[in-house]
């Protein structure tokens, strides 16, 4: 699987049900999200995680944020309320479209499409913030290992990067169904069996994985504790990275 099935999968994704291909929730599918229940979950993310970085010591306002893989723009919206400039990017174009729509900030977003294995349209230390939840995990691991060596790149010396990853699946039926199933018969059962308008794949990274990756790139964690529980069937650990 490479970018090129990605950017289809969640074009088709962002076209038919954007909104609960972003949060994937019981009850939410075929438009039942209520939009103002939706962007709150943004708010609410934001909210718990600036809390964390005051705790941590880190910066809580920033000048530049990049909120990689925003979707419909449910976390960009939240961001704004704590950034000069929010910027979003995104591989689907459909799902830009719709940000732009549910935009409700004061003009301080900009989205953006991405669809490049890497961030080069932003130059190094550009940003004071990246912010990624619900995203890397549904990219294939070589453009995991990328971007994340990306946010490094793009961020200043001293800002942080906000990411969220399944480190390994959970022991529930789903969980085991992902350990041991190959993607495509997943893929397969995804769209033929469950329904959904493309499949959603979910790549875990391993915290060891983690920690060698940020020392060949210039980081390191500076905070790191069980992800919000957007599912129960993976174990997901969100991190605080920091360039040095």
């Amino acid at each position: 699987m490479d970018l090129h099935e990605v950017r289809r999968d969640w074009t088709r994704l962002g076209a038919e049900d954007p909104l609960w291909a972003v949060l994937v929730q019981p009850g939410k599918r075929g438009g039942g999200w209520d939009v103002e229940e939706f962007l709150a979950t943004g708010r609410a993310d934001v909210e718990q995680t600036v809390a964390w970085l005051d705790q941590l010591g880190q910066p809580t306002r920033w000048q530049r944020a990049l909120d990689f893989g925003c979707g419909v723009g449910r976390l960009s919206q939240a961001l704004a309320a704590y950034a000069d400039e929010v910027t979003g990017v995104d591989i689907a174009p459909s799902m830009l479209a719709a940000a732009r729509e549910l935009d409700r900030s004061s003009g301080n977003i900009r989205f953006t499409l991405n669809d490049a294995a890497d961030l080069r349209q932003f130059p190094d230390g550009h940003f004071d913030l990246v912010y990624s939840a619900l995203v890397l995990q549904h990219l294939p691991r070589p453009a995991v290992d990328g971007y994340l060596a990306e946010f490094l790149r793009v961020l200043r010396p001293g800002g942080v990067a906000v990411v969220g990853l399944p480190t390994r699946p959970a022991p529930t039926a789903r969980g085991f169904i992902w350990r041991v199933a190959p993607y495509r018969l997943i893929s397969w059962a995804q769209c033929r069996l469950l329904g959904y308008p493309a499949p959603m794949r979910m790549t875990p990274v391993p915290h060891a994985d983690m920690v060698r990756l940020l020392a060949e790139h210039g980081g390191e964690i500076v905070g790191q504790r069980p992800d919000l529980p957007y599912t129960a069937d993976w174990h997901c650990t969100r991190y605080v990275l920091r360039r040095t």
